[in-house]
């Protein structure tokens, strides 16, 4: 089955698309979602398994909460509460998240750079 993650805002869809496959559909509510943006995010979201990842400040609570309604077998994904929303959560905090929340498939992990040089300087 397809999965579609419901994010805030655009912000937050680019920080997922560099730990996320392509496949994956990361849609956005830009804001709190009138009538027309839950219908268009429904539309647009299909038979697809949803996944809800909002900011956990006031506005992504009230935000994860409309969309509750609209997608009541949705699953939910969360960021720390002291990170400053998902655009700003580290990308080692989103994918152990999105592991968790079934993702593996559809990871994609940094590269690990190239061994670090030490020197006598280093005192080490």
């Amino acid at each position: 089955m397809r999965s579609v993650i419901i994010v805030e805002g655009k912000n937050d869809r680019s920080r997922l698309r560099k730990v996320l496959r392509e496949e994956v559909n990361i849609l956005c509510t830009y804001g709190t979602p009138g009538t027309a943006q839950l219908e268009m995010l429904r539309k647009q979201a299909g038979d697809s398994q949803v996944f809800i990842f909002t900011d956990n400040d006031s506005s992504g609570k009230r935000i994860r909460g409309i969309l509750r309604d609209q997608f009541p077998d949705a699953e939910h994904i969360y960021t720390r509460r002291g990170y400053p929303g998902v655009e700003k959560t580290p990308p080692e905090y989103l994918l152990e998240q999105l592991q968790k929340a079934g993702f593996e498939e559809e990871l994609i992990f940094p590269e690990a750079g190239p061994d670090p040089r030490w020197s006598k300087e280093d005192g080490l």
